[in-house]
């Protein structure tokens, strides 16, 4: 009989080359699994969270008034960057992700990154300059996301909204009915189709909307992802859609 002793270790993947810090807000359950899985090998993630529980702007503010706090816990664990994960918070205005980013940096002295510079970023990368924006938001946050694509000088060919207020419901929507939704908006004139936000099962489908829409898809996790990899000069993995391969 073999040794025991003499199996082989397992291995674990403690991400030496780059471990980033993560916050997200406190009901997402989606966030984590989708970036773990986008991650290359040596690249590891550490999450942590502030509360949000609904979409108002009081709860948002309150979400971003507690940034050094959590960026401080992440700073424990030597990380080597600090990002502000929360697409709804980061595109509140455009001055929103630059003070965040800035607050990070100012309390513990490590890069802080934010979603709205991912997303601004990846649409530089792909030349987009006509984008169907199709988000899960109450009313109020889906305007000021168009609003903010708007600032970055890019003309939403498209539109739409589920009027949806928490984490909790953003996640039980299934995979199929995303897809089924985004197909409906198909745009002629679109150069990209962003699906946003961190909380929706939406990573798993943007090679497959890819190949039907004939256009990039981008989803706030996988532009974060993107974004914190290049930066760091890591290559991404390929399989989450043409951005990845940039």
């Amino acid at each position: 009989m073999p040794d025991p002793a003499a199996r082989a270790r397992p291995t674990i993947d403690y991400g030496d080359r780059l471990r980033m810090g993560i916050i997200v807000p406190s009901g997402n359950v989606v966030a984590e699994p989708q970036i773990h899985a986008m991650l290359p090998a040596g690249v590891s993630a550490l999450f942590t969270r502030l509360a949000l529980r609904g979409s108002s702007e009081a709860e948002l503010q309150r979400m971003e008034a507690g940034v050094e706090d959590a960026a401080r816990l992440l700073a424990d664990a030597r990380v080597d960057r600090i990002v502000f994960h929360c697409t709804a918070v980061t595109t509140f205005s455009p001055s929103s992700g630059p003070a965040i980013r800035e607050r990070i940096g100012g309390a513990t002295g490590i890069e802080g990154l934010v979603t709205s510079d991912a997303l601004e970023a990846a649409f530089q990368a792909l030349g987009t300059r006509r984008v169907v924006l199709l988000t899960p938001y109450i009313e109020a946050v889906h305007r000021r996301e168009i609003a903010f694509l708007e600032h970055l000088g890019l003309h939403v060919a498209g539109e739409a909204s589920l009027g949806i207020d928490t984490n909790d419901e953003m996640a039980r929507l299934s995979p199929d009915t995303l897809a089924d939704w985004v197909l409906k908006h198909r745009h002629p004139d679109a150069d990209a189709y962003f699906l946003s936000c961190t909380a929706l099962r939406s990573a798993e489908l943007i090679a497959s909307l890819e190949d039907r829409l004939g256009r990039p898809v981008l989803t706030s996790n996988q532009v974060m992802v993107w974004h914190a990899l290049r930066e760091a000069g890591i290559k991404a993995a390929d399989r989450w859609g043409q951005l990845m391969r940039l």
